[in-house]
């Protein structure tokens, strides 16, 4: 997901190429099996559903959404274990902006604790993106290949815990998309590149980093050619 190239003057490459391309997969595919989803299950859009092709482009999106994980393996190891590994790990800094949370909801930044690539806010919407989706994953493929093997109450459950793990990841993704548009980080997902200043906001400690392991290259370079 992340970078350790240099910053330039004024924007630092957030996302490459790979990574932007897996999240346009996820979220096409997930908007896909939202939107077939509303048809199948909202009486007012049933007339839409009439000859099946919304369960149809349901089960496409599932797929789609299923082989998300495997194509970010394969397309960015790395990315993907850093990504794992980030999303559950915390620290101190971490629960400190926890309790700033509603001055970064409101776009103030300026006080906030320092962050790293990920900051707490991202770290919890990646896993409980990952834990929903393991969830939806789970009751989806049951409703697709076993449904007719349980009784009527395994059956209510498994339907009420795909709906709500559903609804929980599109309330998640309202709020993305909130903070996306706040933070003006859009372009981190159409070029790859943000803003440095903003990125010395949010992530301090990733552009730190990234400044030392710049600095660090440039010294190696400069003594290679003594």
């Amino acid at each position: 997901m992340g970078t350790r190239e240099p910053l330039h003057d004024r924007e630092v490459l957030r996302y490459r190429k790979r990574p932007r391309i897996v999240h346009a997969m996820l979220a096409s595919s997930f908007l896909l099996l939202l939107l077939s989803g509303l048809v199948i299950l909202w009486p007012a859009l049933s007339g839409l559903a009439a000859g099946g092709w919304t369960r149809w482009l349901h089960r496409v999106g599932a797929v789609i959404f299923m082989a998300v994980p495997f194509v970010y393996w394969f397309a960015d190891r790395d990315g993907a274990k850093e990504l794992m590994v980030d999303s559950f790990k915390y620290d101190r800094d971490d629960y400190r902006w926890f309790k700033r949370f509603w001055s970064y909801a409101f776009g103030h930044t300026a006080n906030m604790p320092k962050q790293g690539r990920l900051n707490a806010g991202q770290k919890m919407h990646h896993a409980s993106v990952m834990l929903l989706s393991a969830s939806i994953v789970a009751s989806g493929l049951i409703m697709w290949f076993f449904m007719p093997s349980l009784g009527p109450s395994l059956q209510a459950w498994v339907v009420v815990i795909h709906d709500l793990s559903m609804l929980a990841l599109t309330l998640l993704l309202v709020g993305h998309l909130y903070f996306t548009f706040v933070y003006k980080a859009l372009s981190g997902m159409t070029r790859g590149y943000i803003d440095a200043d903003d990125a010395r906001l949010e992530h301090a400690k990733w552009v730190e980093e990234l400044e030392q392991e710049a600095a660090a290259a440039a010294e190696e370079e400069t003594t290679e050619k003594v």
